[in-house]
């Protein structure tokens, strides 16, 4: 393991089922020392039981895992000291404090960080002697990465960190998953926030219906959609049909229309010509690149938040 590049993790024809839902459907992928995965996917795509399968919590059905180098049937209790899990719901008891809530949890380990170490890497050494139950989302959510963070782990499994916390605490978990990568900790996260993958990610595997259904790098990902750029503006109600002269695809996210384009001059050009004849006026347009959610788009035909 001692070469950056090391595989610190892999997985081979990964399968779970549950009755007839196949969960995980022949999944394989390998993370990479010193990186951050993401397996990235709407609801039920099949995220979250992939990692409880390497997390050693669930067996699969079928598939090869290679953890820490060794090819292994299920994870053992030496390679659980070597990871940090941080779970959907903490279910911490609401009236330990914070401060006795890490320290319950380094007494599982032989070779624990320090409380106060933690409390620091966290930021919450303000709030050690806090009873859990009087945190916000975003401080409970930092007091689990503390507990994942207990045992020094090599390798740390976030599963959705950010769900259900306001922007700044989820940018708040954001600048602690970099700080950790730059420590040299391998990160894998589950997320379906399409700008959480992109603003952390050095490899996304994107996922649905228990599938791996594209693989690489955010750039790489997105590069695949070419040179085209979308153009966005609200315009409630507006039939879509009108906008054939424009000189781009089109279609309705909600309330937005988005138009992928691979010339954008004339795109503008005939938009703005059709808003002048139509009076229709072009409410909080945007021009960006292509991102995440325009992959999972093309190649499933749903927005990813569906």
């Amino acid at each position: 393991m001692a070469g950056e590049d090391a595989v610190v993790l892999a997985v081979r024809e990964l399968r779970k089922s549950y009755g007839e839902v196949r969960a995980v459907d022949g999944v394989s992928f390998s993370v990479h020392r010193r990186t951050v995965f993401t397996l990235l996917g709407p609801n039920g795509a099949g995220k979250t039981t992939t990692l409880e399968i390497l997390e050693g919590l669930r067996e699969p059905d079928s598939g090869e895992i290679e953890l820490f180098g060794q090819r292994v049937n299920r994870v053992t209790p030496e390679m659980k000291n070597r990871m940090g899990v941080l779970l959907q719901e903490g279910g911490f008891e609401p009236y330990l404090r914070v401060r006795e809530v890490l320290a319950l949890f380094s007494a599982f380990f032989a070779r624990p960080r320090p409380v106060e170490e933690v409390l620091a890497e966290v930021a919450l050494q303000d709030k050690a002697r806090a009873l859990v139950k009087n945190l916000s989302g975003g401080q409970r959510q930092r007091l689990a990465l503390g507990v994942a963070l207990i045992n020094d782990p090599e390798l740390l499994f976030l599963d959705e960190p950010t769900t259900g916390l306001d922007p700044q605490a989820r940018r708040n978990v954001w600048d602690v998953v970099e700080r950790l990568k730059g420590e040299g900790k391998t990160i894998v996260l589950t997320t379906h926030y399409m700008e959480e993958a992109e603003a952390l990610s050095d490899d996304v595997c994107i996922m649905d219906h228990g599938r791996v259904i594209a693989h690489g790098s955010p750039r790489a990902l997105t590069a695949g959609l070419g040179q085209d750029t979308f153009v966005e503006f609200e315009a409630p109600g507006l039939d879509l049909e009108t906008l054939a002269s424009v000189g781009a695809q089109v279609h309705r996210d909600g309330e937005v229309v988005v138009l992928r384009t691979g010339d954008f001059v004339r795109t503008m050009e005939g938009l703005l010509s059709w808003s002048r004849e139509r009076g229709v006026p072009l409410r909080n347009v945007v021009v960006r690149q292509p991102n995440l959610e325009d992959v999972f788009l093309t190649l499933t035909g749903r927005r990813l938040r569906a």
